[in-house]
C-alpha cells in the first residue's frame, strides 16, 4: 500500500472533480468558458489603462451539435511570450491571488480550467493568439495541459510556438495557417473548442454579457452567436473606473497559522518593524501598544518568536484598536452609472440607486451597490414567435410550465399558470410535443396576459462586477432580499419570497477578497457585516420605490375620482336645471371647475427627476430617474376634461 502513494496534481484533481469549477454539465461549461476569458479581458485591459473591446463569437462545429468553438478577443495590451503558456497551460499561476485589490480574478485556475475542459471533452489544444505593439511580432500558440504534472505543452512550432510578422506577410501568414483574428494593433484572442449545449434563456451566454454590459458600462461588446445572429452593447460611459490600489493585509483579518507564517518569513529583524512593514493601519505606535499588550518586547527578534509568542501577539491584535482598512482598493460602479446601465439594458419608469460607505469583513474592505427599476414590461411579453419556437426546440425543461418559468426572468408559478390557461394548454405538456398551432396560442397568451400580478422580482447579483448566474438560493445577496420586507415599499410578498411587481434589482459587492462559497465563484458567503450592508443598501432604494408609488398612486386615484364625478355630472346639470330653471350650461361649467378643483392632483404630471410638473419636488434623494411611458400615463393620469359639444357627448 506504501508504494502506491504518490503525489495528486492540481490540475489531475480538478480534472476529475471540474464541477467545482463549473464545468458540471454541458451548458454551464459553455457559459463559464466564455466567462472566465471575458473576465481576464476586461482586467488586462483596465489594468494597461485601455478602454475594453471585447469580440465574443461562439461557433457550432460541422455536423456535431454538442462540439463549439469559442473565441473572445480583447483590445488589451497583449501578453509577453513566455508568460502564455504559463497563463493558459497551468493551474494556479496570476498575479492576482496574493495581492489584496479589487479584481475580477482571484485564484488563477479559469481559463487554463476551461482550456483543460476542452482538451478532456474534444482533445483539442487551446489557440492563443497575443499581440503587443503594432510593430511587433504577434505570438501564436496551441497548448494543452500536462494534468500529472500540471505543466504546458506547446503541440506547434516543434514546441515553440509560431511568429506572425506584423504588416502585410502577417496578413498573409494569418490568412495561410487559419488562425482566427481580428484585425487589431494589440490584444490577445483564446480559442476553445469543446462539448457544451448553447441555450438562451435564463442562465445563458447571452444572459450573461447582456448582465455583464450593465455592470460595465465602459465596455464594449460585440457578440456572434451559434446561429449567426449579432448583438452589440456599446459602452455608455467613456472613462475608466478609477483604479484600485493594492494594500497589505490588515491585521484583524490574519489568523494565528497565518501569523506564524508570516513571522517565519518575515525578513524584518524586529517585531516592531515587522507589524509596520507588514500590516496596514499600523504605525509604530500602534505596534508599541500591540507588544506592549502581548507583554513581548519591541525590539524581540521575529526569529526568536515561538509559538507561544505568538499565540500571545495574536490575541494583542485582537484587543488593540486598529483603524479599518483603507477603501481605494475598491472601485465600486457608482450611482450614476448603475443608472445609465439599468436604463439601457431593463426597461423600466423608474429607477433608482444606492451605494453604502466601505465596510469591513474579517479585516478585508468591501462595498454594496444596489439599483432597482420599477416597470417595464415582462421578458415574455417581449420574446417573437420565431425566438419562442427556438426556445422551445432547446429547452431541457420536462413540462411547459417548468419551460416558462425557468427561460424568462420574474416569471413565476403563478403567472405561468395564468399564461397557460390564457392560452388553454396542459401544464405538464412537454415543451418539444407542441404543436404550431399550440405554439401560436402561447405566444398570443404570453404577449396579451398581464403579468405584473404574477411576476416576481428578477434579482441580478454581481462579485466585483461579474455576474453570478447559478446557485443564487445559497447567496446571502438572495437570502437577504427575501429576508427583507417590502410590503411597507408597495409590493406584495409572501414570507421567505422574493416580492412580486415588475421590479428588477442588481446587486453589487466589491472587495479585495470576496467570501466566495466554491471554487466555482457562484455565490457569497454569509458573513453577518455583508448582510448588515445589504440590507441597508436595499431598504434605501425600497424608500425611493415606496415613495414613488406612493405619489402615483395619488394621481391614479384622483383621476378615478374625477372619471366618476364626470360620468354623471351632465345628468345631474340637466336634473337640477329642469328643477331650479337655472342655465344648464352654466351650471354644468360650474361642476366642472369644482370637479376639477377637487381633484388637481390628478393633472399633476412627474418629470424625468421625479418632481410634479410646477409643484414642489417631492423629495426622492439623490440617483433617481423617473420615466414617464404612455401607458403609465393613460392608466394614472386621465386626460383634461372635453369641452363644448364633446363634452356633452359623453352624457
Amino acid at each position: 500500500m506504501a508504494a502506491a502513494q504518490r503525489d495528486i496534481s492540481v490540475s489531475e484533481f480538478f480534472a476529475k472533480n471540474r464541477h467545482l469549477l463549473g464545468f458540471d454539465n454541458p451548458r454551464k461549461a459553455l457559459l463559464t468558458t466564455v466567462k472566465e476569458a471575458v473576465d481576464n479581458a476586461l482586467d488586462a485591459c483596465e489594468e494597461a489603462g485601455i478602454l475594453p473591446e471585447v469580440w465574443v463569437h461562439i461557433q457550432r462545429n460541422g455536423q456535431d451539435s454538442n462540439r463549439f468553438k469559442v473565441g473572445v478577443q480583447d483590445n488589451g495590451p497583449g501578453i509577453l511570450k513566455k508568460q502564455i503558456p504559463l497563463i493558459f497551460g497551468k493551474l494556479l499561476y496570476g498575479s492576482k491571488f496574493h495581492r489584496l485589490r479589487m479584481s475580477r480574478g482571484q485564484q488563477g485556475i479559469g481559463i487554463s480550467a476551461a482550456g483543460m475542459y476542452g482538451l478532456l471533452t474534444t482533445g483539442k489544444p487551446v489557440k492563443i493568439t497575443s499581440k503587443v505593439s503594432q510593430r511587433t511580432p504577434a505570438h501564436y500558440y496551441e497548448i494543452q495541459i500536462d494534468t500529472k504534472r500540471n505543466r504546458p505543452e506547446i503541440v506547434n512550432g516543434r514546441g515553440e510556438g509560431m511568429e506572425i510578422p506584423p504588416g502585410e506577410r502577417g496578413r498573409e501568414t494569418i490568412e495561410e495557417q487559419g488562425i482566427e483574428w481580428i484585425e487589431a494593433d494589440h490584444g490577445t484572442r483564446v480559442t476553445i473548442e469543446l462539448e457544451a449545449r448553447y441555450q438562451r434563456g435564463r442562465g445563458s451566454v447571452d444572459d450573461y454579457l447582456a448582465q455583464t454590459a450593465l455592470a460595465n458600462p465602459h465596455v464594449a461588446i460585440h457578440y456572434e452567436d451559434p446561429d449567426g445572429s449579432r448583438k452589440d452593447y456599446p459602452r455608455v460611459a467613456d472613462t475608466l473606473p478609477a483604479e484600485p490600489k493594492e494594500i497589505k493585509p490588515h491585521p484583524y483579518g490574519v489568523e494565528l497559522g497565518m501569523l506564524v507564517g508570516m513571522l517565519k518569513n518575515t525578513k524584518a529583524p524586529t517585531v516592531v518593524q515587522f507589524l509596520t512593514k507588514s500590516f496596514s493601519r499600523v504605525s509604530p505606535a500602534v505596534a508599541r501598544r500591540i507588544c506592549e499588550n502581548a507583554g513581548i518586547s519591541t525590539r524581540a527578534n521575529t526569529t526568536r518568536i515561538g509559538r507561544h509568542e505568538a499565540d500571545l501577539l495574536y490575541q494583542a491584535i485582537q484587543q488593540t484598536k486598529i483603524k479599518a482598512p483603507a477603501t481605494d482598493c475598491i472601485s465600486p460602479i457608482g450611482e450614476e452609472l448603475i443608472l445609465k446601465g439599468l436604463h439601457q439594458v431593463v426597461p423600466g419608469e423608474f429607477y433608482a440607486a444606492a451605494t453604502r460607505p466601505p465596510a469591513v469583513y474579517r479585516g478585508n474592505p468591501f462595498q454594496i451597490e444596489v439599483g432597482l427599476a420599477y416597470g417595464g414590461g415582462s421578458t415574455a411579453h417581449q420574446v417573437s414567435r420565431e425566438a419562442l419556437l427556438q426556445l422551445l426546440g432547446e429547452s431541457d425543461a420536462r413540462t411547459l410550465r417548468q419551460f416558462l418559468c425557468t427561460t424568462f426572468d420574474g416569471l413565476g408559478p403563478d403567472a405561468a399558470d395564468k399564461i397557460l390557461q390564457e392560452a388553454g394548454l396542459k401544464t405538464r405538456i412537454s415543451p418539444g410535443k407542441l404543436k404550431r398551432a399550440h405554439v401560436d396560442r402561447l405566444h398570443d397568451a404570453m404577449r396579451n396576459v398581464n403579468l405584473h400580478d404574477g411576476q416576481s422580482m428578477t434579482l441580478l447579483r454581481y462579485a466585483n462586477r461579474v455576474p453570478l448566474q447559478f446557485q443564487a438560493g445559497g447567496c446571502a445577496i438572495t437570502q437577504t432580499v427575501m429576508a427583507t420586507n417590502w410590503r411597507p415599499y408597495g409590493l406584495s410578498q409572501s414570507r421567505g419570497q422574493l416580492p412580486r411587481g415588475p421590479v428588477t434589482v442588481m446587486v453589487h459587492i466589491g472587495s479585495v477578497w470576496v467570501p466566495f462559497t466554491s471554487e466555482s465563484k457562484e455565490a457569497i458567503a454569509s458573513y453577518p457585516e455583508i448582510q448588515k450592508e445589504l440590507r441597508l443598501a436595499l431598504q434605501a432604494v425600497g424608500r425611493k420605490l415606496g415613495m414613488y408609488l406612493r405619489r402615483r398612486g395619488r394621481v391614479k386615484h384622483e383621476g378615478e375620482r374625477r372619471n366618476a364625478f364626470l360620468r354623471y355630472l351632465g345628468e345631474v346639470a340637466t336634473a337640477v336645471s329642469a328643477i331650479s330653471r337655472v342655465d344648464r350650461d352654466r351650471l354644468y361649467n360650474q361642476l366642472i371647475e369644482v370637479a376639477r378643483r377637487r381633484t388637481l392632483e390628478a393633472d399633476k404630471e412627474i418629470d424625468e427627476l421625479g418632481r410634479f410638473v410646477e409643484d414642489d419636488p417631492p423629495d426622492f434623494g439623490e440617483n433617481v430617474l423617473i420615466l414617464a411611458p404612455p401607458e403609465a400615463i393613460e392608466a394614472g393620469t386621465p386626460r383634461p376634461p372635453p369641452q363644448g359639444e364633446e363634452q356633452q357627448r359623453l352624457f
